[in-house]
């Protein structure tokens, strides 16, 4: 050990360690044990193949010459190859300029910001809306129409809808404006959260909630489960086993729809809320709904326990919060710092 101490200074301390068969752990404890650790790190040796410096001085002038300026330096070691010249590798010459900060995009390209991810909670009824517009094939090919939903992500009722022949500001303007009139909404009651669609992001759109009181927000561009409740209740309506292939007609899609969005309001039993229905939950009905559910299984339960074999049942329970993108919990070793 102690001649493993007297070589590691001159052979550095890996070397001297297999030189003599000492595990260098061994040799770090016993310097640890004394006291003897040093401050820095000995100096790394370079290796003999290195460019010395005025060799790389001379690589980088020739990279930084008029004529090599814009050229890759693959491009350059290829030229230089022709002319009978051979300077460094094109990995050296890309580790030149790294150092340098020379290595990176030269053309000018779009930088995309970046977006804030939404986190939106809603405890009860008309806190947060999601709207959303989908295409319904038309009679002919190419031809479509327009379907706009408002969607109260708590209690999954649709609170608006539309049909329309063309994607515009102006109709979702005036659908927004009717539905929350018909709603109730009071100023900085509601959060209106959409897509990043030329409507939604529209200037009369932006004006109308401001005078409304209303605050939106919107999903990262490309990322669907920003909106997940209009793109769940989107699926529910196209794949419903009467959902045609195509509309005749605007009067079609509309008459459609009427009926669908009836049944989704009033009969769908949601498996996100508690399978009760939407409009039981947007007005409030849910715990009357809920006795009378809990009577009804406690009488089954009473008539045959032998039936239900690990506890009393119990109707499941509507949610006591709705989220857009949940935040994850803080570890407890990030709050300590």
């Amino acid at each position: 050990m102690e001649a493993v101490e007297v070589l590691s200074p001159e052979v550095g301390t890996k070397s001297s360690c297999e030189a003599f068969g000492v595990a260098r752990a061994s040799m770090y404890r016993r310097r640890w044990e004394k006291n003897e650790v040093p401050a820095e790190p000995l100096p790394r040796p370079s290796p003999p193949r290195t460019l010395s410096i005025p060799e790389r001085q001379v690589v980088l002038d020739l990279l930084h010459s008029e004529r090599f300026a814009d050229q890759a330096p693959q491009e350059v070691y290829a030229a230089l190859l022709d002319e009978g010249q051979y300077l460094c590798s094109t990995r050296t010459m890309y580790r030149l300029l790294d150092e340098q900060g020379e290595v990176k995009e030269r053309r000018n390209q779009l930088r995309h910001p970046a977006y804030q991810k939404p986190e939106l909670l809603a405890t009860g009824p008309n806190q947060v809306w999601s709207w959303d517009i989908t295409k319904l094939l038309g009679p002919a090919k190419w031809s479509y129409f327009y379907l706009y939903v408002i969607l109260d992500i708590f209690s999954r009722c649709v609170v608006g809808w539309m049909v329309a022949g063309r994607e515009s500001a102006a109709l979702a303007e005036k659908l927004i404006l009717e539905t929350c009139q018909k709603q109730g909404i009071q100023p900085g009651q509601l959060t209106l959260h959409a897509d990043r669609g030329t409507s939604m992001k529209s200037k009369p759109v932006a004006l109308l909630l401001s005078d409304l009181g209303v605050t939106k927000t919107h999903s990262r561009p490309y990322t669907s489960e920003d909106n997940p409740y209009s793109e769940a209740q989107f699926k529910t309506l196209k794949y419903r086993p009467d959902f045609p292939e195509r509309f005749g007609s605007p009067e079609d899609a509309r008459g459609f729809c009427q009926t669908f969005f009836t049944w989704y309001n009033k009969e769908h039993h949601h498996s996100g809320i508690g399978l009760l229905t939407p409009e039981v939950v947007h007005y409030g009905q849910s715990e009357a709904v809920f006795k009378i559910r809990e009577k009804a299984l406690m009488a089954a339960y009473e008539a045959h326990p032998e039936r239900f074999v690990k506890k009393v049942p119990v109707p499941p329970r509507l949610p006591e919060a709705a989220w857009i993108n949940r935040p994850k919990p803080v570890k407890s070793e990030e709050l300590l710092q």
